[in-house]
């Protein structure tokens, strides 16, 4: 049986649209998997400087090309359970951390953590210290040191130890909703 015309061009046009939305799937599907993806912030280890269900855009391309360092906010998945935990980048592969008075030194030096005042403040009015001692804890080659800003209600390497760098996923770069709260956390 012939197809008519009609019936060419309609089969055609469809198997255009169906070529379209193959393509921009899987172009969203690599974007997804290697270069940026949403991420809902769970919990208050971050706060001040994030806040529960805040969502955030990682870039997991970031690591593809350089370390973490120091400063950087990071998406871990800290052990085989496949959760995902965002923390702070505090000590890199070779650095000597610890905890001393409510301080944090890095290879003896002090660490200047100015994201840390609000909850400074919040722990000394408390009567309790934001940081507790601990250390000196040497970072091994491949890993990053980790805590979040919310020292006291945070779940870190201070517990789990210093975390590989291939369990980082990759760098948050900007707060997207609430919209009222959109900014690049740092």
């Amino acid at each position: 049986m012939e197809q008519t015309p009609q019936e060419t061009k309609w089969r055609s046009e469809l198997l255009d649209w169906l070529k379209s939305f193959v393509l921009i799937g899987a172009i969203t599907a690599l974007i997804y998997i290697f270069i940026m993806a949403p991420y809902v912030v769970q919990g208050r280890s971050m706060e001040s400087t994030l806040h529960d269900r805040e969502r955030v855009i990682v870039n997991k391309a970031i690591y593809y090309l350089q370390d973490p360092h120091p400063g950087d906010i990071v998406i871990i998945h800290p052990d085989a359970s496949g959760d995902n935990w965002i923390k702070r980048v505090i000590a890199v592969a070779g650095d000597k951390v610890e905890a001393k008075n409510d301080q944090l030194y890095i290879n003896g030096q002090p660490l200047d953590e100015p994201y840390l005042a609000e909850n400074k403040q919040k722990a000394a009015a408390a009567g309790v210290t934001l940081t507790d001692d601990f250390g000196p804890i040497t970072v091994e080659p491949g890993s990053v040191f980790v805590m979040g800003d919310n020292r006291n209600n945070s779940m870190d390497s201070r517990m789990i130890g210093p975390v590989r760098l291939d369990h980082v996923v990759g760098r948050a770069e900007v707060v997207y909703w609430p919209l009222s709260s959109i900014r690049i956390p740092r």
